[in-house]
């Protein structure tokens, strides 16, 4: 099946990562458009045989600058293997190629996030060589979420490819194509599947969203090698020490926290030691799946900036890889 022009982000290789726990399309009143997964029906190279980063660490600054990006990245270059730069809908930032510049340049390995929801086919392939031109080796294909009704709505809204489409690009190019999948969307029985066909399209590395619990990763990780994956799976780590932080992560499409031990960090008398403390259990957890090669320290860590949030993220890194030796 094919939605095409009934799915409001134009896609074909559907559906997205942001379908509601009820089924509802993120962007507009009404189910999703897609009522299974549809198959890649393109080129399907081989994926590149790439090893995935063990700690791979949310990356966030003030936009726009580039004294704040450089101190944020010397913060978090001990505690991880790359940083992953996000592209949010409510936080525009320098063009792609420039970030991944001042990222190399700060002495850490970024991982940038291209979306279709700000470009056309022709600006994401000028993205794509200017980022292997200045040897990023990695970027996350997305078909990026809707831009909330409130946020520049007087600038229209791309979505001129979706992720699958933007995977084969991005592997025409000489880029190592990694993507997302959210295990706990709907149709959750497909997802693994869903995985797969992002494989076909020409992912070499798959990042998951958060689950509640580890053993849904090792369920989901089960049901899609039975499908054929064979690509690297990094799973979600979250990062949060307080309410605000917390609910950024539950707040999003497909995201789900165990609430338990949501409330034991956030209850707890130094949330802090505590937030960090759960994320490396978590991170324990995970990597002892088999197919698990890495995890993802993800979320805001903390509701009082930034550079506060770096620290955190850096110092759960640097448990996770001490754990490691």
């Amino acid at each position: 099946m094919s939605a095409g022009p009934e799915c409001p982000k134009r896609m074909e290789f559907g559906p997205c990562g942001g379908v509601r726990p009820d089924g509802q399309c993120e962007m507009r009143p009404g189910a999703c458009a897609f009522d299974d997964v549809v198959a890649w029906s393109g080129h399907q190279p081989a994926p590149w045989r790439v090893r995935a980063p063990l700690v791979l660490t949310d990356f966030s600054c003030t936009p726009f600058d580039r004294d704040d990006l450089a101190a944020t990245a010397a913060v978090l270059a001990p505690g991880c293997d790359a940083v992953l730069v996000g592209e949010h809908q409510n936080k525009p930032d320098f063009p792609p190629t420039l970030l991944g510049s001042l990222l190399l340049d700060a002495g850490v390995t970024p991982w940038i996030t291209l979306s279709c929801r700000d470009r056309n086919r022709v600006v994401l392939e000028q993205e794509l060589r200017g980022l292997r031109s200045i040897d990023v080796e990695t970027v996350l294909c997305v078909t990026g979420d809707g831009r909330g009704y409130d946020v520049r709505p007087d600038v229209t809204q791309t979505f001129d490819l979706d992720g699958p489409r933007l995977v084969s690009l991005a592997a025409s190019t000489g880029v190592v194509a990694a993507v997302p999948e959210t295990p706990t969307a709907p149709p959750v029985h497909a997802r693994p599947a869903r995985l797969v066909e992002k494989q076909r399209a020409g992912a070499s590395l798959a990042v998951l969203n958060h689950v509640p619990f580890p053993g849904m990763v090792a369920d989901f990780i089960t049901t899609a090698r039975a499908a054929g994956l064979t690509i690297p799976v990094i799973a979600a780590v979250a990062a949060f020490t307080d309410s605000v932080s917390a609910a950024v992560l539950q707040g999003l499409p497909g995201l789900e926290l165990d609430q338990a031990v949501t409330e034991r960090v956030l209850s707890a008398p130094d949330p802090v030691d505590a937030g960090i403390a759960a994320a490396v259990d978590e991170a324990r957890a995970l990597l002892s799946i088999d197919g698990v090669e890495g995890v993802n320290v993800s979320g805001l860590a903390s509701a009082s900036g930034p550079r506060i949030g770096a620290e955190i993220k850096a110092e759960i890194g640097r448990r996770i890889r001490e754990g490691r030796r």
